[in-house]
């Protein structure tokens, strides 16, 4: 049996981070233009694939001088790198409804692997009868690693942005095809 396809409803998701500030806080963002196609049979959850691009443009976290240098050459140069990808390339099942989704993302003209714990939310129909599928996944990364290296020294010690980037997915998906 082949996977059904589902298309993720951006109206109804979310592709947010976390990164430290100060050494003594966390600043969180979104993106808001972003796109995925999933491929995913609850029969034979290890045969999950996504693909998803999102717009580096579209990053915010509520502060527009912050945005605008984020948009920067000092970070995702989104000029050069408009749009951030991720292509998966395995998925291992851990648990109940848990899943260990490995892939390649592509940042700052950087691909590496990362590994998303995955967990399947559950499934519904619409009020317009379309059926549904929701994901809640996270990672991490070590924004240094995909070139984004720009930082400042404090005078007390310690740097103005952490390193670690936390990565959080909130995914709510309809099935646009059945199984061939």
């Amino acid at each position: 049996m082949s996977n059904l396809k589902w298309a993720v409803d951006p109206d109804h998701s979310s592709v947010e981070f976390s990164v430290a500030h100060l050494m003594i806080s966390r600043i969180k963002g979104v993106f808001e233009q972003f796109q995925a196609d999933i491929s995913f049979d609850p029969e034979a959850p290890a045969s999950m694939g996504i693909q998803a691009s999102i717009e580096a443009n579209s990053i915010t976290t509520r502060q527009p001088q912050r945005d605008a240098h984020l948009r920067s050459e000092d970070f995702f140069h989104a000029e050069k790198y408009p749009v951030i990808a991720f292509q998966s390339t395995g998925c291992v099942p851990i648990g109940d409804r848990q899943f260990e989704l490995a892939g390649d993302l592509t940042l700052h003209g950087v691909t590496r692997p990362v590994t998303f714990h995955a967990v399947l939310a559950g499934f519904n129909n619409d009020p317009r009868g379309r059926e549904r599928v929701g994901f809640h996944a996270t990672a991490s990364i070590e924004r240094q690693e995909f070139g984004l290296t720009f930082n400042s020294p404090l005078e007390t010690g310690g740097i103005v942005v952490g390193n670690e980037v936390k990565i959080e997915l909130y995914i709510e998906a309809i099935k646009v095809s059945e199984p061939s």
